[in-house]
C-alpha cells in the first residue's frame, strides 16, 4: 500500500504502521464478511485509502481495526450494488451480497476479529488443497507476500504461482470450504495441515532446496511469526512444539555458514555464535510443550525417559523433534552432546512417524552414539530399500561414515552420488571439497 504524499506526516505514519501490523487481520475479517478473497483484498485496500483521506479531517478512531473493517465492508457493498445497477449481476456476486451481514449484525465484535486470522489459516491449509497450493495461499493471504516474492522463494515462475493461487481460491469457493476453526473432532487432523505448511515454509528458509544461498532468513522469520500466531490463538501442544523447534534451529543460523557463504556442519560450528535468546525461548517452549508429568511421577519433564514413558500417544512429532533440538542446544560442544538421549527420542519418533528420513536421522544418531560401524548398516539398509536413492543427504551420510571408517573408495562413490543429486550450491561446494580431500 502506498500512502498519499499529501496526507499529514503523523497520519501517514500511523496508517503505514497499521498496514504493516494489522492489514492481514483486516483482510481476514473482510474475507469472512464478504465470502470472497479477491473482493476482500480490494476492500482492504479501499479501507486504508479511506483512512488516509478521512482521518486528517475526522481524527484517528479509538479502535482503528474495526473502523478499517467497517470502511472496507461498506466500500465493498457500494461497489457490488453499483455493479448490480449497471451490469447483469452474476450468481457469485449475488451470493456475496446476500452473505454480507446487515447493520444489526455483531460482525465487529473484538473476539470475532481476533479469531479471524486463525480461521483464515485453517481455510488456506484445508486438506482438500494440494500442499503447494496451501503454501502459496498461506504466504499470499496470511503473510502478505506478493506472488513474485513467493515465486522467487520457491524458484517457480510467477505465472505458475499466480495460477496456483487462483485455482486454490476457486476451489475454496466452489467446494464451499467453511471459513472456520474446525471442531474438536477434526481439530487434530486439520491442525496438522496448518503446522505442516508452516514447517515447509520454515524449512525452505532454513535450508533452501536449491539455488546459490544456503538459507532464506525472510522465510524462516515469517514461518516463526506464523508459528507464534497459531500458538497465541490456539495453544496446542504440537503448535508449541513446532514453535520451539523452529526457534532452536534458527538459533544456529549465524554459525551455519562461513565468511563466504560456505556450509559449516553442526559439529564444526562455533557455538558462541548461536543465538542465546532464541535458544532460551525455544527451551521454554519445549518445557511447556512436554508439560509436567502426572502428580507423583519421578521422571522430570523434558528427558528422553519422559518421552519414552508417555509414548507417542502423548507427544507428537514436532514436540519430539523440538526435544532433540533442545539436547543439541544444551550441549557445550559437539563432543559433549548426549547422543544416548537423542537416540532415545528418535526411538519414540520413528515409531510415531516411521518415515525413511526419520529412520536416517536415527541411524546417524546411532553412529554418533555407538560409532560409525554401528550406523553404517542401518543407512545401507535404508538405501537398499530404494526410498532414499534420490535423497542426497542419505548418500552424504553414508559417505561421511565410510570416510570415518577409512573406506575411501566407498566414500568417494557416495559423495559423487550426493553431489549429482544436490541442488543447493553451498551443499554442492561442501560435497566437492570433501571429495577433493579424500585420499586418492
Amino acid at each position: 500500500m502506498s500512502v498519499d504524499a499529501d496526507a499529514p506526516a503523523d497520519i501517514a505514519a500511523t496508517v503505514a504502521t497499521l498496514f504493516r501490523r494489522d492489514s492481514r487481520k483486516v483482510l481476514a475479517t473482510l474475507i469472512r464478511l464478504l465470502g470472497d478473497f479477491d473482493l476482500a483484498e480490494e476492500a482492504m485496500q479501499d479501507a486504508f485509502k479511506a483512512a488516509v483521506e478521512q482521518w486528517p479531517r475526522d481524527g484517528i478512531p479509538a479502535n482503528p481495526v474495526p473502523w478499517l473493517v467497517s470502511a472496507g465492508r461498506f466500500k465493498a457493498i457500494d461497489g457490488i450494488r453499483r455493479r448490480a445497477r449497471f451490469d447483469a449481476i452474476d450468481g457469485d456476486v449475488a451470493t456475496a451480497v446476500e452473505a454480507i451481514p446487515d447493520g444489526a449484525a455483531r460482525w465487529d465484535e473484538a473476539e470475532e476479529i481476533a479469531d479471524d486470522p486463525l480461521r483464515l489459516i485453517f481455510t488456506c491449509c484445508h486438506p482438500s488443497l494440494s500442499a503447494d497450493a496451501q503454501v502459496a495461499l498461506t504466504l499470499r493471504e496470511i503473510s502478505g507476500l506478493t506472488t513474485e516474492e513467493i515465486a522467487r522463494a520457491f524458484l517457480a515462475p510467477p505465472a505458475t504461482l499466480a495460477q496456483r493461487i487462483v485455482r486454490a481460491k476457486a476451489k475454496i469457493r466452489a467446494a464451499h470450504i467453511p471459513y472456520k476453526v474446525p471442531g474438536a473432532g477434526e481439530l487434530g487432523e486439520r491442525l496438522a495441515s496448518v503446522l505442516r505448511v508452516i514447517y515447509l515454509v520454515f524449512n525452505e528458509g532454513y535450508s533452501a532446496s536449491a539455488g546459490s544461498s544456503l538459507t532464506r532468513a525472510d522465510l524462516s522469520a515469517e514461518a516463526i511469526r506464523l508459528g507464534r500466531l497459531v500458538v497465541d490463538l490456539l495453544p496446542e501442544r504440537e503448535a508449541m512444539g513446532l514453535l520451539a523447534l523452529m526457534l532452536l534451529q534458527e538459533s544456529r543460523r549465524a554459525a551455519r555458514s562461513g565468511p563466504n557463504g560456505e556450509l559449516v556442519t553442526l559439529e564444526a560450528q562455533d557455538r558462541s555464535r548461536w543465538d542465546r535468546a532464541q535458544i532460551d525461548e525455544g527451551l521454554a517452549w519445549v518445557e511447556r510443550a512436554l508439560a509436567a508429568p502426572p502428580a507423583g511421577a519421578a521422571t522430570r519433564p523434558g528427558t528422553a525417559a519422559a518421552a519414552r514413558r508417555d509414548s507417542a500417544a502423548r507427544f507428537g512429532p514436532y514436540v519430539l523433534q523440538a526435544a532433540i533440538a533442545a539436547v543439541h542446544a544444551g550441549a557445550a560442544s559437539a563432543e559433549k552432546t548426549d547422543w544416548a538421549e537423542i537416540v532415545g527420542l528418535y526411538d519414540v519418533l520413528v515409531r510415531l512417524q516411521p518415515t525413511p528420513v526419520v529412520a536416517l536421522n536415527r541411524a546417524v544418531a546411532v553412529a554418533m552414539r555407538d560409532g560409525p560401524a554401528a550406523g553404517l548398516p542401518l543407512i545401507e539398509t535404508l538405501l537398499a530399500d530404494g526410498q532414499l536413492q534420490d535423497y542426497h543427504l542419505a548418500h552424504a551420510a553414508r559417505a561421511d561414515i565410510c570416510r570415518r571408517l577409512g573406506r575411501h573408495a566407498d566414500a568417494r562413490a557416495s559423495y559423487e552420488r550426493a553431489l549429482a543429486l544436490a541442488r543447493q550450491e553451498p551443499e554442492r561446494e561442501f560435497l566437492a571439497a570433501r571429495l577433493r580431500d579424500l585420499p586418492s
